[in-house]
Order: C-alpha cells, then sequence, then structure tokens
C-alpha cells in the first residue's frame, strides 16, 4: 500500500512539475504569443493523462510524447525560460518509451537544451550545460527507483491475490468438509428416525391386512402414532436444513445482516416483501453472498448495490459494482478474475428453483448480475 501511495505521489509531483514551469515560462516571457502556445501545451498535455488513465498503448504514448516534446521545443526557442521544461520531459521519456529508448531520448532532449540555451545566449556556457546534464542524470535516477517501486508493488499485488486465492481455497475446502459432515449427520438422524419409523409403519400395515377388525384398527391406530412421529421427525430435519442466516428472520433482514458485512455496499428492498418457499430464499441469500464475495475478491469496485425487488409474478435480486469487470464471454478456466465457478454454482443453484441468472460485464466498466426467480413456479 505504501509503495503505491508513492507511486501516485511521485505521479502527482510530476504533473506539479510541468504545470509551475510551464506557468513560470509563460509569466516571465508575455505576450499572447506565448501564453496561447503554453496553454496549448498544457492542454495536450491533460490529454495525454487523460489517454494513460483509459489504458491507451504504448504507440498512443510515444506519439503522445513527441508531439509534447516538439511543442516544448517550439517554446524553447520562443523564450529561454521555457528549456527547463526539459527536467519533466526527461522523466517522461523515461516512463513512457521502452527501457532501450529511453535513455537515448534523455540524451536528445539534454542536448536540444543545451543548444538552445546556447543559441539564445551566443554562447557555450559551462553552467548551462551543467544544468541540464545534472537534470538528466537526476530524472534517470528516479526513473529507475520508481520502476522498483513499481515492480515491487506488482510482485506484492501477486502475493495478496495469491494470499486471497489460498484463503478461498481453504474455506471452499472446509465448506465442503462441513458439507459432507453435515450430510453424514443428516443420513444417521433420517435412518434413525423417519426411515426407521416408516418401516414400523410398513410391517404394521402388513400386520393389519389379514387381522380381524378389532385388531386391524388397533394397527392402524400405532400406524397412525408412528406417522405422525415420523412428520414431526421430519419437520424438525427441515428446520435444521434452514441457513442460519435465515433462522427465525425473512430474507430481507437476513440481505441486511449480509450487506453489514460489506462496507462497500448498500441494499435496497422494493415492493412489499412476501414470504418464500424456504429453498428459494436459500437461493437468492446464496447468490447475493456469492456476488458480494466476487466483488471483494475479484472486483476492486469501491460500491456495490444490492437491490431485492418483489415483483406480482416474479422476485429479482440484482447486484450491481464498479469494479474492474470481466468478459463474460471468457471461459470460466481461461479467466483471471476467478469467478466462473462460483456463478457456475449460483446458476445450478438457482435452477433448482426455476430460477435463471443474467450477468453483464465488460473489462474496465464494472458487473451487473441479475437473478430471477417465477414466484409461480415455487408456490
Amino acid at each position: 500500500m505504501a509503495d503505491q501511495m508513492s507511486l501516485v505521489l511521485l505521479r502527482r509531483a510530476e504533473h506539479v512539475l510541468f504545470g509551475a514551469l510551464l506557468v513560470v515560462g509563460a509569466v516571465r516571457t508575455g505576450g499572447a504569443a506565448a501564453v496561447a502556445s503554453a496553454a496549448a501545451l498544457a492542454g495536450w498535455y491533460v490529454l495525454g493523462i487523460a489517454l494513460a488513465r483509459r489504458g491507451r498503448g504504448r504507440t498512443v504514448g510515444i506519439v503522445w510524447l513527441a508531439v509534447l516534446a516538439a511543442g516544448w521545443a517550439g517554446l524553447a526557442v520562443l523564450s529561454v525560460d521555457f528549456v527547463w521544461l526539459a527536467f519533466p520531459l526527461f522523466l517522461l521519456a523515461m516512463q513512457v518509451l521502452p527501457a532501450p529508448l529511453g535513455v537515448p531520448a534523455v540524451v536528445l532532449l539534454t542536448a536540444g537544451a543545451v543548444t538552445t540555451i546556447a543559441l539564445h545566449r551566443g554562447r557555450f556556457d559551462p553552467a548551462a550545460v551543467l544544468g541540464p546534464v545534472v537534470g538528466a542524470a537526476v530524472a534517470v535516477v528516479i526513473t529507475l527507483v520508481y520502476r522498483d517501486l513499481r515492480r515491487e508493488s506488482a510482485r506484492r499485488a501477486d502475493l495478496l491475490a495469491e494470499l486471497t486465492e489460498a484463503q478461498d481455497r481453504l474455506a471452499r475446502s472446509e465448506r465442503y468438509a462441513g458439507t459432507l459432515a453435515e450430510r453424514e449427520r443428516l443420513a444417521r438422524e433420517i435412518h434413525d428416525t423417519v426411515a426407521q419409523g416408516l418401516s414400523g409403519i410398513v410391517l404394521v400395515l402388513r400386520t393389519a391386512r389379514d387381522a380381524d377388525p378389532d385388531t386391524a384398527r388397533g394397527a392402524i391406530d400405532t400406524a397412525t402414532d408412528a406417522a405422525r412421529t415420523a412428520l414431526a421427525d421430519t419437520r424438525r430435519l427441515v428446520r435444521a436444513l434452514t441457513p442460519a442466516e435465515l433462522a427465525g428472520r425473512s430474507l430481507p433482514e437476513a440481505l441486511r445482516r449480509v450487506v453489514a458485512a460489506a462496507p462497500y455496499a448498500t441494499l435496497t428492498v422494493d415492493g412489499e416483501p412476501a414470504e418464500l418457499p424456504t429453498p428459494v430464499e436459500v437461493a437468492l441469500l446464496r447468490a447475493a453472498q456469492e456476488a458480494l464475495h466476487n466483488v471483494r475478491a475479484h472486483a476492486g469496485a469501491e460500491r456495490a448495490v444490492v437491490t431485492l425487488t418483489y415483483l406480482p409474478e416474479v422476485v429479482r435480486l440484482d447486484v450491481v459494482d464498479d469494479g474492474r469487470g470481466f468478459d463474460p464471454a471468457v471461459p470460466p478456466a481461461a479467466s483471471t478474475t476467478g469467478t466462473g465457478l462460483g456463478l457456475a454454482a449460483m446458476r445450478d443453484r438457482l435452477a433448482e428453483v426455476d430460477g435463471t441468472l443474467v450477468v453483464e460485464s465488460a473489462p474496465g466498466h464494472g458487473t451487473a448480475l441479475g437473478v430471477t426467480v417465477p414466484l409461480g413456479s415455487t408456490r
């Protein structure tokens, strides 16, 4: 984090330095031509910053730098006060150009600065030579440090991503192990209660089939009691399968608890909340949890909005974030966001309640996830 902040501060210092030197040159030179030319160069500089933030390619950056250098040369010929803009240009040349071309470009800019000063003064002054040369050397050193910071920042980002992925794998393994243990527990519980009760009912009813009426009535009463017990056991097991988040809570309340644990997320509930079948509420809750997990782990988003909408025929869940986005057309195995398996599991869970999942996303433009479950098929 500190390395990233250092990079940001260094970039901002470059922008301030370029702007300050440009303003100083325009003020000291005076005249409409100098001010207009300086303003045009400032506009071109700002355009380059905007293009860089949008991730334009290196070729665009090289063209931008070449035009910027040409504009500087014109201003330097117009007035010696613009010569010192060469220093931020040294930094930009080392950053924008490929490594083999950076130093030669700095040498060329240094020669241009020295020559321009000599032309204005009518002679070569050792002090005039020393200034640009020292500035160029400092710029090269600063850029090398800057590159080291970038490499270190990238390395730490990779380590953080690997750590996050390892934590996710561990969490998935623990959830899977917990699922297996719960399945075994439920299997034993069903065998010891419901299965044995149903088996006893079958035996009693078989006995009643060929018995006299009084014996048959007694057997039927016994079977009825056993059936009630089995029904009570079944209901108890169903309640045990309800997620802890939904225990004693409505779906909106459960979602509020989930969203409260994600400081970057907000929840909106539209429409009149209706009681939904437990499988539907579980599917919607798990979809929201998976979506917010992806936002935290992969999207790099600053904000996510969760919307639960109750309509007459369907219930909708939408999760929209302003993160880096991804290409939904890329197969999960080839995706670098790690969202593929989670989305596939989400689709499978929703299919069990006749629900659908729609994902809209593009690199750099966030992600919108929409879940729809028809109420008619779930009642």
